[in-house]
């Protein structure tokens, strides 16, 4: 019989056995690699479960983002249990788990090439969200589409501003990524902006009113077959009209040559008119969507 309880350090080899080639095509998967570092990781804002039938079988994790909402990654299910229940087990002890500890929403992201990942979403309980892509301008001190005529601060109320009256906003239902938690969205608040501002970096485009917000996460370096690389990547990108698109993605661009980062990753709503005033810049545009979808809890 399967059940299901928190994951501990020597499950690694089981688990590491059946995600190892989850998406072969893609790669393989990063779950063997971070397993260790959740299950060190895991305290009351954290939890790694396996479901167990003998030996693990499934993985799954929840993290608390705020007070209120928690975010679901890496389920996976060994391929000779897949059918048999295994993902509704390990969802319901995520569901529970952050319930318990007073969250009223949980979130998971699903890639837009992994179909069945979108369906044990729904089965399992969530609801369509927002949608995101990436889009990558590159590492430029001085970067040619930048229009000029506008000045970027670090300034929280005026980017607070700005996101309030966006479309952005309106498009991806208040979320945006969240600045400790990699690859999860929570719900941005003016708080937020100011760590940004304290602790990363933040970005006000403002003429005679402020037309763009953007916020760097982080910079880290991710490990590659020709090396390793560094990234700059950016919770969010916001704007009024093209030419504050490009004044702020130009704004990024010079940010991220500053701190020597490689390539970028800047999060915009799933919608046609950033990607297009992205395009529009001759930024690189990423070939993925990202689907956001999301649990009531305040049921259970």
């Amino acid at each position: 019989m399967v059940t299901v309880r928190q994951a501990r350090p020597d499950d690694h080899e089981a688990v590491a056995e059946f995600t190892r080639d989850t998406w072969p095509e893609r790669g393989g998967d990063y779950v063997p690699d971070v397993f260790p570092k959740w299950v060190a990781g895991d305290g009351p804002d954290q939890r790694t479960f396996v479901a167990v039938d003998g030996d693990p079988v499934g993985v799954c994790q929840s993290v608390l983002v705020s007070g209120h909402e928690a975010w679901a990654q890496g389920m996976r299910v060994a391929p000779d249990h897949r059918d048999a229940g295994v993902g509704r087990r390990l969802n319901d002890a995520v569901f529970d788990w952050a319930a318990d500890r007073g969250a009223t929403v949980c979130r998971n992201m699903v890639f837009d090439w992994n179909p069945p990942g979108m369906a044990a979403s729904r089965a399992f309980g969530y609801d369509p969200g927002p949608a995101l892509r990436a889009v990558h301008p590159e590492p430029d001190p001085d970067p040619g589409y930048d229009p000029g005529g506008f000045e970027v601060v670090a300034d929280p109320d005026a980017a607070w501003t700005c996101w309030t009256r966006s479309d952005a906003r309106d498009h991806l239902s208040g979320l945006a990524m969240d600045i400790d938690e990699s690859w999860a969205v929570a719900e941005l608040t003016r708080d937020r902006l100011v760590r940004t501002a304290d602790e990363t970096a933040l970005f006000a485009v403002r003429d005679d009113r402020t037309r763009a917000v953007g916020y760097r996460v982080r910079k880290c370096d991710r490990e590659t077959d020709n090396g390793t690389t560094r990234w700059a990547e950016y919770g969010l990108g916001a704007w009024h009209d093209p030419a504050a698109a490009r004044a702020l993605l130009a704004a990024l661009a010079r940010d991220a040559a500053a701190v020597d980062a490689e390539r970028t990753r800047v999060f915009v709503p799933e919608a046609t008119r950033p990607i297009s005033d992205a395009a529009g810049a001759g930024v690189e545009v990423g070939e993925r969507a990202m689907f956001i979808f999301e649990a009531d809890l305040t049921g259970r």
